[in-house]
């Protein structure tokens, strides 16, 4: 007898066979002895018979009529039962079956097979077979009555889980839903103890499993790593890709070739065979899943409870149902890895966008640094020969005589020497912002008192003549110490930090003043390696023009001005606070500029290391404690 998987069509042959049902050489060209093509009613559409000569039976004699007539099968409404499940489940089936033909009846070996429309339903079956004996009617009968006890292994319980299985499986590209849905649904259809699956990739040299259906009185394996070179049934199925039983009451593992009777040692004629190997004390049926003849995965079906023979149908469906699993795993792994690479290519893509739009930020950028410098170089040329036009303007005032007395030619060589002050101001901005931009500006810390800056900032003529012209007030206020408060710096920076900041309130300060205040900060820093006591946070505040909120952030960058036309108006390069920043963090420092809006007024804190921690005056701040508190009582 051959096996039933080597005489089923698949649904797209089965398909094919629709035009040419009607013709009995067609059909005979199928290879059966045979083939007929029936409705769920039994109406027969087509008919061949080898033997239909012998019987003296024509197929004018069945087709269009129904099975009833003539020759039929000798229970009719089991058999419709069967064709009509076929047709439902669109999965083949082979049995054998008695049929009568006058008072002979007549055992066929048959597989039924459903013909698919172009709409992807089944209302007509192939049926393809051969004869198996001639008997007489107690033998006919006997068969018949035999017949309910053979259909169990093909329930409908069995071929609608099992149909289940598969179409869950066809709607997910997803491998763990494959795989716990193959478990879960062969575990429930075969009531197994265990149903387990392992992945496999060629060249793989263990399985491990990775979705499991267990029964409660089974230990789990989730997780568990088979070793394909110490486990012969798992190589063995993996290479042989045919079903590998192992029979807990022989304690021997049979590796099948083709069909399995059902019973050890008992195999069919069609060339099967057996190898026996030593195996656990239970039984177990292993499937490998293939997909274009190469294994990807492997089934295992344990039953622990009890002895089991696992029947043909059984393993039929089994092996059936593992080839599509094997090809759902395939297209899920293209799937996932086409993902992958989709995901991967994304990335790529998102970075590439990523890249260009910095490029273009950075073009952006570099065209608005270099409309800036342009700026910059037309306001700095302007601001260099303001000065240079003053120095020439007085000197040849003096030299052609041009003054009334001495007093005046005085005066005009003072008005020179500082513009040449003032130029020589610019140009060492020029040079240490140039610095600065280069890399090369290094400092050289040492001890600095705070008094003794702020004094010489105070005593700067040209910044006190500037705050007497404004008419506008100088303040200084210090902290409350018992001792001189010394900073870590370079004194001259600091001096220069301090001259821009004052110079620029001033320059930008019509009415009200200027104060200048120092706070004591007292936490442990580390500037340059060594650790010192804390910081001093120097304010320079006026109640000049303010800036408005969105331009702050330009007053900082080197070559950038808020306004252009403010900056002719008041004059000076736009350099003072990007130096004074860079000079302030050399120093291990912050520079932070706070303005409520325009009209408002500034305020330019930055901070400076101490040497060494003040003795702080407490009657100081124990009277400004009682102001506050009497400040807060009710009146």
């Amino acid at each position: 007898m051959t096996s039933s998987a080597d005489s089923k069509f698949s649904l797209t042959e089965l398909t094919e066979l629709v035009p040419a049902t009607d013709n009995p050489e067609y059909l005979q060209g199928l290879g059966s002895e045979l083939v007929f093509t029936q409705t769920v009613t039994g109406e027969y559409l087509s008919f061949y018979w080898q033997e239909a000569e012998h019987f003296g039976l024509t197929p004018d004699q069945l087709v269009g009529h129904g099975l009833g007539e003539g020759f039929g099968p000798a229970a009719l409404n089991p058999y419709l039962g069967r064709v009509r499940r076929v047709l439902d489940y669109l999965t083949p089936d082979r049995f054998t079956y008695p049929f009568r033909f006058g008072d002979q009846y007549l055992l066929f070996d048959l597989i039924v097979s459903p013909i698919l429309t172009p709409s992807g339903i089944a209302t007509t079956a192939l049926i393809m077979g051969r004869r198996l004996s001639t008997s007489g009617r107690d033998q006919g009968v006997a068969v018949e009555a035999d017949f309910p006890r053979h259909e169990a292994p093909n329930s409908d319980r069995y071929q609608k889980l099992l149909t289940q299985i598969a179409w869950n499986i066809r709607r997910t590209l997803d491998l763990e839903t494959i795989w716990q849905q193959t478990v879960n649904g062969l575990g429930k259809a075969l009531g197994v103890s265990r149903c387990i699956i392992c992945p496999y990739e060629s060249g793989n040299s263990a399985v491990k499993v990775v979705a499991e259906f267990c029964q409660d009185q089974a230990p789990s394996m989730q997780g568990q790593t088979l070793k394909i070179a110490e486990e012969v049934h798992v190589r063995q199925a993996l290479t042989l890709l045919e079903p590998i039983l192992l029979e807990q009451s022989a304690n021997t593992m049979h590796i099948f070739n083709g069909a399995y009777s059902g019973q050890e040692g008992n195999h069919s004629s069609n060339g099967s065979t057996a190898q026996v190997l030593e195996g656990p004390k239970q039984s177990i049926l292993m499937v490998a899943t293939c997909y274009q003849d190469q294994p990807n995965g492997l089934i295992c079906l344990y039953q622990c409870d009890r002895p089991r023979m696992w029947s043909e149908a059984e393993i039929d469906l089994v092996r059936e149902l593992a080839d599509q699993v094997g090809t759902a795993i395939a297209h899920a792994t293209l799937f996932t890895a086409s993902q992958t690479l989709a995901n991967q290519l994304q990335k790529v893509n998102e970075d590439l966008v990523q890249k260009h739009r910095e490029l273009e930020e950075a073009s952006q950028q570099a065209e608005e640094a270099s409309r800036l410098k342009s700026e910059f170089l037309a306001n700095t040329s302007h601001e260099l020969r303001t000065p240079l036009n003053g120095m020439i303007g007085f000197l040849k005032l003096v030299m052609d005589d041009m003054v009334d007395s001495p007093e005046e030619q005085h005066e005009f060589i003072e008005e020179a020497y500082d513009c040449a002050i003032h130029l020589m101001q610019l140009i060492n901005d020029i040079l240490d912002i140039a610095r600065i931009e280069a890399g090369k500006m290094q400092l050289e810390l040492s001890p600095v008192n705070l008094n003794e800056l702020l004094s010489a900032v105070e005593n700067f003529s040209q910044r006190q003549i500037q705050a007497q012209q404004k008419n506008l007030n100088f303040e200084i206020n210090l902290p409350p110490t018992y001792d001189q408060i010394i900073l870590e710096g370079n004194y001259q920076r600091l001096l220069q930090v301090m001259l821009n900041l004052v110079g620029n309130a001033i320059k930008f300060t019509h009415e009200g003043g200027i104060t200048i205040s120092a706070e004591v900060v007292k936490k442990k820093v580390t500037v340059q390696n060594n650790e010192r006591p804390g910081m001093v946070k120097i304010r320079v505040a006026d109640t000049g023009i303010g800036v408005s909120l969105d331009k702050q952030d330009k007053l900082f960058q080197s070559f950038s001005q808020v306004d252009g036309s403010r900056t002719r108006q008041y004059g000076g390069t736009g350099l003072g606070l990007a130096i004074s920043q860079r000079l302030v963090e050399a120093m291990g420092g912050v520079v932070n500029f706070y303005s409520l809006g325009e009209g408002l007024g500034s305020t330019v804190t930055f901070d400076v290391p101490l040497f060494q921690e003040p003795i702080m005056s407490t009657t100081t701040s124990l009277n400004e404690s009682v102001d506050l508190l009497v400040e807060r009582l009710p009146q």
